[in-house]
């Protein structure tokens, strides 16, 4: 709406499959050994769980530094594989934002009305 309004704008980062499937694996692998997203592990270290401390924050900075040290070969072998810009899904689409916006919207909604009612 802001947007619409011409009171913000977007400014969408340049992605590729390449990059998309990397932070994936390496998002994916971190949350399957110990079953921690980066904020739980965040709230877990603030629970005093050693398991988050010792593996969630040490595996988070041996994570960062290898990646911080590879970056420059993976950009060239992987990282830039299937490049597609900076392009959101209503201009990949070719439609208008709203009619990704409501629909997206509406089913969030109704998913949370949904995950309310059955009590997950």
């Amino acid at each position: 709406m802001l947007r619409s309004l011409g009171l913000a704008q977007l400014h969408p980062k340049p992605g590729s499959w390449g990059s998309s499937v990397i932070g994936g694996l390496i998002f994916g692998v971190g949350f399957g050994i110990l079953g921690y997203c980066p904020g739980t592990l965040a709230g877990a270290v603030g629970q005093g769980f050693l398991d988050a401390l010792l593996g969630g924050i040490i595996g988070i900075l041996i994570g960062a530094g290898l990646f911080a040290a590879l970056y420059p070969k993976l950009e060239k072998i992987i990282l830039n594989r299937g490049n597609f810009g900076e392009i959101t899904v209503p201009q990949m689409l070719k439609v208008n934002p709203w009619w990704v916006v409501l629909p997206v919207s509406v089913g969030l909604i109704a998913i949370l009305f949904w995950i309310e009612k059955s009590g997950f």
